[in-house]
């Protein structure tokens, strides 16, 4: 066995059932090795090693499992970075295996060689160079320990083309599974006054007259779904979340408010400035959730509960950490919790919540003679969906309408990204989603300048013949900072005014892929119930209007509660 063999053999003990990747000469030795492992482990080449990493990505938020990918050395590791970058921001764990030049030709600006690992160092969990074949198996072992314990995140391991090659006599593997590193290492050991923190969590809670939930991504990773429902009913409080938790909590639920923060909902925004107490779940406290800090919840105390203790008063200045998996803590917290009663908080909530969404609603005129609307879009898609999907998007307009607008009500359906902000992550993210769930509905939702960034993984859909229905929000522009220069740059539109130049249904023809166009609103659910029942790669282009808004919006420097429309 050569170490690329035993690689592959402890990719297959650790659970692994898809790599993502692109071959190159650094990693020759891998691939000769999975044609003998084609039976074991499925392999998808991507147009493009970007789209690798964010097809990982989109398959470990889909799945929960770790996404593997494997990229040449040089600018096949390079061109993973951004996709690193954005799994790190929002804590997905994922592994990149590059190759990497012989060890004697390390440091010799050698065809190909790129220094990967200090080029990762600040968006990775750690990343390592095997530089002989008796520390593949232990490397591994660790890479995926890192990837799924704590605080979820990336890890790259680069492996050396001699160390591919070279041979081991004997060889007995013997990894603990992933599964195993999931139960023994994700759950923190808690401080030795952890218990005390419980205990005066529930004291603080029973003297809450106003609490609010705030729901961040870390829900998602724990798997807490269950043990936050069962804590808000016992809480007996509205639930608002950031954009990396919706779907931690259903959104068909009465006592859901939407997202919080820059586009989020009034009634989230208020209820978060005028409540007495926030209880932040897994959640990180961005600016694009607080804005303005000396006005974000100052009426309130804040318990922050959070597998990571650096994000404790790193924004925010909190008034009690509990440091754990969301999961435990819940569960802890439920154990002691009694039911509590809310009456007149809850109806004020909810009455604020009502309004906004009849004046929304109110609003929505679908008038045929109109532009497309992005809410009547989203609202027939949930309609013949039932929410049974799961949707990705890029970034921009297309994604914060998609959030805002579609009711999800299960974890890991909505996948985008939210630290990084990376325009083209959403039809690669698709990929990996559509792999990772077979037989399930899978949406990406772009605006036409993300979709530019990496249409050519339409190639990657059209070869595996990946039933996705990639919509295009095509408003000729880049929406939301064409949106930011007509509200706060005097209508000085530089540069995001974008031609026609490419013709989205053609593009889709070159690939093989069917292709419609939706022209007015009285075409848009016939259109998508046409897609819907098809189960084929599917491109609709809906024409939107250019000067057509994301609202809310809070101003540059202002609180939560001043926002806009």
């Amino acid at each position: 066995m050569n170490g690329a063999m035993m690689l592959l053999k402890c990719l297959v003990k650790h659970e692994v059932d898809t790599i993502f990747g692109y071959p190159g000469g650094a990693v020759l030795p891998i691939y000769d090795a999975l044609y003998d492992m084609k039976d074991k482990i499925n392999h998808i080449i991507t147009a493009h090693e970007q789209g690798a990493a964010h097809a990982a990505d989109g398959y470990a938020r889909s799945t929960g499992k770790v996404g593997v990918v494997l990229a040449t050395s040089g600018p096949g590791a390079t061109n993973t970075v951004t996709g690193i970058a954005t799994a790190y921001m929002d804590s997905v764990p994922i592994i990149v295996f590059t190759g990497q030049v012989p060890v004697n030709l390390i440091g010799k600006d050698s065809f190909q060689e790129v220094n990967i690992r200090d080029i990762t160092k600040t968006i990775t969990k750690k990343n390592f160079t095997i530089d002989k074949l008796e520390d593949i198996e232990s490397t591994v072992d660790e890479a995926f320990r890192i990837a799924v314990s704590g605080r979820p995140g990336p890890v790259v391991v680069e492996i050396p083309k001699n160390v591919q090659n070279s041979q081991a006599k004997d060889c007995c593997l013997n990894i603990t599974s992933v599964s195993h590193f999931k139960k023994e290492f994700k759950y923190d050991l808690f401080s030795n006054n952890h218990e005390n923190n419980i205990n005066e969590a529930v004291k603080i809670i029973k003297n809450s007259e106003k609490p609010m939930v705030y729901v961040g991504g870390g829900v998602i990773s724990s798997c807490a779904e269950n043990e936050l429902m069962e804590f808000v009913d016992k809480l007996n409080a509205p639930v608002a979340c950031s954009l990396m938790g919706t779907g931690a909590f259903p959104g068909d639920r009465k006592n859901y408010t939407g997202m919080v923060g820059m586009h989020g909902t009034h009634c989230s925004n208020n209820a978060i400035t005028n409540c007495d107490l926030l209880i932040a779940i897994g959640a990180r406290f961005s600016d694009r959730v607080i804005s303005k800090v000396s006005t974000f919840a100052k009426k309130a105390k804040i318990i922050h509960i959070d597998i990571d203790e650096k994000e404790f008063n790193k924004n925010v200045n909190i008034d009690l950490p509990l440091k754990g998996d969301v999961r435990n803590i819940l569960n802890e917290l439920n154990t002691k919790l009694e039911k509590q009663y809310h009456k007149d908080w809850m109806e004020k909530v909810l009455d604020e919540k009502e309004k906004e969404l009849k004046k929304l609603d109110s609003s929505s005129d679908y008038d045929k003679s109109k532009h497309l609307s992005p809410k009547h879009i989203m609202d027939s898609l949930y309609k013949l969906t039932g929410g049974d999907c799961i949707i990705t998007t890029e970034v921009g307009q297309n994604q914060i309408w998609t959030a805002q607008y579609f009711k999800f009500l299960n974890p890991r359906t909505f996948i985008s990204s939210g630290g990084l902000g990376t325009m083209g992550f959403g039809l690669g993210a698709a990929i990996g989603a559509c792999i990772g769930n077979p037989g399930k509905t899978v949406i990406n939702i772009a605006g036409d300048g993300s979709f530019k960034m990496n249409c050519n993984e339409l190639a990657t859909i059209s070869k595996y013949r990946l039933p996705i229905i990639q919509i295009v929000l095509n408003n000729s522009s880049l929406g939301m900072v064409h949106q930011w220069q007509e509200m706060f740059y005097n209508k000085r539109y530089c540069f995001t005014e974008l031609t026609n130049d490419v013709d989205f249904l053609k593009l889709g023809e070159a690939y093989g892929i069917n292709t419609l166009k939706i022209k007015n609103n009285n075409e848009i659910e016939d259109c998508l119930k046409f897609a819907l029942e098809k189960k084929q790669p599917i491109i609709i282009e809906c024409n939107i209007d250019r000067l057509e808004k994301v609202f809310p919006i809070v101003p540059p420097g202002a609180s939560i509660s001043e926002s806009i429309g």
